[in-house]
């Protein structure tokens, strides 16, 4: 027996909502990113962290908000905590990958390709794991071909994320990315949503998990809170919305420049190619 789904039981609040989580850590990520390509090694690995976490935390956010609109007409649908949140591990561990990647080879093209492919698969990844967390007396069945689609617009929406990362271009510019990104996502996320159909079981009755009201808060509560961390930080950062840098340009090195500032000249100096104007 074929279930009737409705990913829409809210309406378009639910998709309207993830639209935005998705573009709020999409842009958090991104600036993040930007940032780490004109800072020193030594701060490089802590902006590149912050913005992969960022950017899985909007993404899992994104997905499970969507969900909270997914209903099946015929079962109550529930979800098991642990690949819950193991989704959310694999989210922040796979786009870490790929946003390191880019953060230390640069926007070259084969930096962009490897870092975009990883990062797009963490989505997707994410996304199915995420999926089979839900419980329900029945079992979820996937058109391939429609699956293959949502693969790849993770993984072409992650490499030009990446893409639009790496060029520096200023505020607007990765607000405007993070707006494409977010599209990009909630795109992904539907059409792997139109490939699903479910097949019910003939038996009755509730089936064990966490409700989706039992995981609200939690889900919602710790990743909302560390994107408002994260944006506490990047709007501390006057780089990221002045357009001032914070640091002595690698030319002025040694002209009345503390001893301690001269130390990070050579990493100013690798750096200096990315630099664009905010």
């Amino acid at each position: 027996m074929q279930g009737t789904v409705d990913g829409f039981s809210y309406g378009l609040v639910t998709p309207i909502a993830a639209y935005v989580m998705a573009c709020v850590g999409g842009a958090l990520g991104l600036r993040c990113t930007a940032r780490s390509l004109v800072v020193g090694n030594s701060w490089r690995p802590g902006w590149l962290a912050l913005g992969a976490a960022a950017i899985g935390s909007g993404i899992w956010t994104m997905h499970f908000i969507a969900m909270m609109g997914f209903t099946v007409k015929e079962a109550p649908v529930s979800y098991d905590a642990s690949l819950t949140f193991a989704s959310l591990g694999v989210a922040i561990v796979m786009v870490g990958i790929g946003v390191f990647i880019v953060g230390y080879r640069g926007p070259t093209v084969m930096a962009l390709f490897t870092g975009g492919t990883i990062t797009g698969l963490g989505v997707a990844s994410m996304h199915y794991l995420g999926m089979a967390a839900m419980r329900l007396r029945g079992a979820l069945e996937y058109d391939t071909v429609t699956v293959a689609a949502s693969v790849v617009i993770a993984v072409v929406a992650a490499t030009a994320a990446l893409w639009c990362a790496a060029q520096v271009r200023g505020f607007l510019w990765s607000l405007g990315a993070s707006l494409i990104m977010g599209l990009a996502v909630s795109g992904m996320h539907y059409t792997g949503m139109a490939a699903l159909s479910v097949h019910l079981h003939g038996s009755s009755g509730a089936v064990a998990g966490d409700s989706p009201a039992e995981l609200l808060a939690p889900m919602m509560v710790g990743p909302l809170a560390f994107l408002l961390l994260a944006g506490v930080v990047v709007m501390f950062d006057p780089l990221m919305i002045m357009g001032k840098p914070d640091w002595q340009p690698a030319d002025r090195a040694g002209k009345g420049v503390p001893a301690a500032a001269q130390r990070s000249v050579g990493a100013s100096r690798r750096s200096s190619q990315y630099r664009q104007d905010w």
